[in-house]
This record gives C-alpha cells, structure tokens and sequence, in this order.
C-alpha cells in the first residue's frame, strides 16, 4: 500500500468562521463539499479518497489555537499553478486569510518553493505550493 494521508481533522473555536475560511480555500483548490453535521463539515480531495474535517467539538479544552506550540504548525497543499497561488493571494483577505511573510512572498519557503503562507484568524496557517 502506497503511503497516503486518509484524512485530517482541524478542531476548530468556531464552526461559521472556519466554514468561511477553509472551505473557501479547498473549494478554490477543487476540493469538494463532504458531509456536514451540527458541529462539522468536511471536504474530499478531487484527486483520492483523502478528506480534511473542521469541526467545533463539544471536548474542546481551549478555543485559542497557538501554531507556535506543541503539536501542527500548518497544514500544506497543492496548487495546480503559480497561478493559482496568485489568484489565492489575492482572494485571500476576503475570506480570512491574511498573507504571512509578505516581504518574502511567494520565496518565503525559499528561492526554489513558490508558495503563499497565510494565516487566518484563529491562528491556522495554511501553505499553498505550486507545482516545481
């Protein structure tokens, strides 16, 4: 069996905002609408059976994500182009996603790795890569 991600779930503060945030951003990316229940949603990828699940659980022991302590500093994904990693950056702010690292955008990652880093406001950040 090839080495695969089957799914990632984000806990979330607050289920309208990330509803807002990430499934602009996986929609934008091909991603595709999954299930929804009264704390979740989750999105498929268009390439495999891997989905991503936002979800305000009622076990939350905080609301305050910190990517700067233990455990994920952010989540990165595919783009299709360095196209489309512009057209993100520009749709971001709109959507709740601020750029990070503007004075370096899009060599943050370095002068090979085009990529945007944002970041949203309950402190997630989200890569996104163009192809090399």
């Amino acid at each position: 069996m090839a080495a695969a991600v089957h799914h990632i779930e984000i806990w979330v503060p607050e289920l309208s905002r990330a509803l807002n945030d990430w499934g602009w951003v996986l929609r934008r990316l091909g991603w595709k609408d999954g299930d929804g229940w009264p704390g979740g949603f989750s999105w498929k990828s268009g390439v495999d059976s891997t989905y991503i699940v936002v979800e305000q659980s009622p076990a939350l022991s905080g609301t305050v994500h910190d990517r700067l302590r233990p455990g994920m500093n952010h989540l990165a994904l595919n783009a299709a182009s360095r196209a489309e990693v512009d057209a993100i950056v520009a749709d971001a702010a709109a959507h709740g996603w601020t750029l990070m690292f503007a004075d370096r955008h899009p060599y943050a990652g370095g002068p090979e790795h085009y990529a945007a880093f944002l970041h949203n406001q309950d402190g997630y950040e989200l890569e996104i890569v163009a192809p090399g």
